[in-house]
């Protein structure tokens, strides 16, 4: 992380390509330390792509990465130690007990083996399933294994944790109960860069990037982006964008 600018995520120029054809298309962009930043884009934008990069899944083809410090290229499984991942699918195993994925994950992640009990047993009496711990993660509602797996994901306090639509298919109650825990990671100083095509979730980022055919459209705060371009709503933001209207205000950064 640099410390003159506390940017926990630097892209330059990331780009990505399959043969011929460019999914990410030199992306440049910082994120702040503590800031829950949008990455947004309807399927097949080019959002999942750029993350999998930035989390060390996936090299780029070219441009440079550093995420918490570290070089998404050269030192990828240090990127891995020191973030954590929320998957469409909210990487937990259904066939083990609530309890066994939070050992299993803990694990991955290295915490130490003393502090799984204490901090695993606070961090589901602070979701409000301390009372499930023994129950099998496939008997859960949706939104209680969405929670889980959030806080799975952030059990080890990384500095970032990366969400991959991570509200997909719940109820409306269900996603907001859920931003309230980002809004608690952020308030710790967990940084959130989270990946939607729920335009209505832009508003709750405190900047977002708009992605159109693998490429950065539009980057502000969203009151900013609402503003510049004359509309009410960050769905009618990123139509303008879409339909190529937006051509004044958006930045190909």
């Amino acid at each position: 992380m640099d410390a003159a600018t506390d940017n926990v995520i630097t892209a330059r120029n990331l780009t990505k390509r399959f043969g011929t054809f460019t999914a990410v298309d030199a992306i440049s962009f910082e994120v702040r330390r503590g800031e829950i930043f949008g990455f947004l884009g309807a399927n097949g934008a080019g959002k999942t792509t750029a993350m999998r990069m930035l989390c060390g899944l996936s090299l780029p083809t070219s441009g440079e990465g550093r995420v918490a410090g570290f070089d998404i290229t050269d030192e990828a499984e240090k990127v891995k130690r020191n973030i954590g991942y929320m998957s469409q699918k909210f990487s937990l195993y259904e066939d083990l007990k609530v309890w066994e994925n939070i050992r299993l994950f803990a694990g991955i992640y290295r915490v130490p083996d003393r502090e799984i009990p204490i901090v695993g047993g606070a961090m589901l009496k602070r979701i409000g399933l301390a009372d499930v711990r023994d129950n099998f993660v496939r008997d859960l509602p949706l939104g209680w294994k969405q929670r889980l797996a959030f806080s799975v994901a952030i059990l080890h306090r990384p500095k970032v944790v990366f969400l991959d639509e991570p509200t997909g298919g719940v109820d409306p109650m269900a996603r907001r109960d859920f931003w309230e825990l980002i809004y608690e990671a952020a308030g710790s100083g967990i940084t959130v860069f989270v990946t939607t095509h729920y335009m209505d979730e832009a508003e709750y980022c405190d900047r977002v990037s708009i992605m159109v055919d693998g490429r950065i459209a539009a980057l502000d705060t969203p009151f900013e982006l609402k503003k510049r371009y004359c509309t009410q709503s960050m769905d009618e933001v990123f139509r303008t964008l879409v339909r190529g209207e937006g051509k004044k205000g958006g930045a190909r950064l």
